[in-house]
């Protein structure tokens, strides 16, 4: 069984999350998340797409056997990275990592957190094993191809609808950047991303060099 991965802070009054994850996966945007929070949390690792092991590790905890999967300090357990990520933002409102309710820039931090997880990051479930969808396993690289290119397609569509500031939604960078950026790093990868969303590349490329992140990236998720 894989050992787990231990991330800790010296905030002794603050309780230790266990996140269930995965190096390169999207599990990391959350560990993104953690990090500018300073929330002490352990890191329960575990590819859950192409280990038995791992599935049943998160199962414990998931029936969806599927990760992140976030165990909180009250003893619930949150899924699905959006929420996690939104939920996150807003139990912490002093750090200003989503707007808040009431704010304008809201409704769109909404539209597109729920965007890129259910048009987009949805997607990559597929092509560990195209036959979810009914495809057969020799048109693998077809049915791969077609999803790398309707990600594409809504990169592009983000792009054409965005205003990017400094960061995404404007000057001030949200758990929607984070996202983004561990998101993008997926099939079709980066540099497709680029040639399909110029207006939000430069937010994105301003994230993976955040001082406070860019050991997390180095380690646990590449850009390159």
């Amino acid at each position: 069984m894989p050992h787990p991965i231990l991330f800790r802070h010296d905030m002794a009054d603050t309780p230790e999350l266990v996140l269930y994850g995965a190096a390169a996966s999207g599990s990391v945007a959350v560990e993104a998340a953690l990090t500018l929070l300073e929330i002490p949390f352990r890191v329960i690792e575990g590819a859950t797409w192409a280990s038995e092991v791992a599935r049943q590790q998160v199962g414990e905890a998931n029936a969806m056997r599927q990760i992140p999967t976030l165990l909180l300090a009250d003893g619930s357990m949150l899924t699905e990275s959006a929420a996690i990520l939104i939920h996150l933002a807003d139990t912490h409102p002093d750090a200003g990592l989503a707007p808040a309710v009431g704010d304008p820039a809201r409704a769109q931090f909404l539209r597109w957190m729920v965007f890129v997880s259910s048009a987009i990051y949805a997607l990559h479930w597929i092509k560990p094993d195209v036959r979810r969808i009914g495809a057969p396993t020799g048109a693998r690289e077809a049915v791969v191809q077609a999803v790398h290119e309707r990600i594409a397609f809504c990169w592009r569509t983000m792009d054409a609808q965005l205003k990017p500031g400094r960061y995404l939604l404007g000057d001030s960078l949200t758990v929607l950047d984070l996202y983004v950026a561990v998101v993008s790093r997926f099939g079709p990868w980066r540099e497709r991303f680029h040639q399909e969303a110029p207006r939000m590349s430069p937010a994105i490329l301003r994230v993976d060099e955040d001082p406070r992140l860019r050991e997390l990236w180095a380690r646990r998720f590449p850009a390159d």
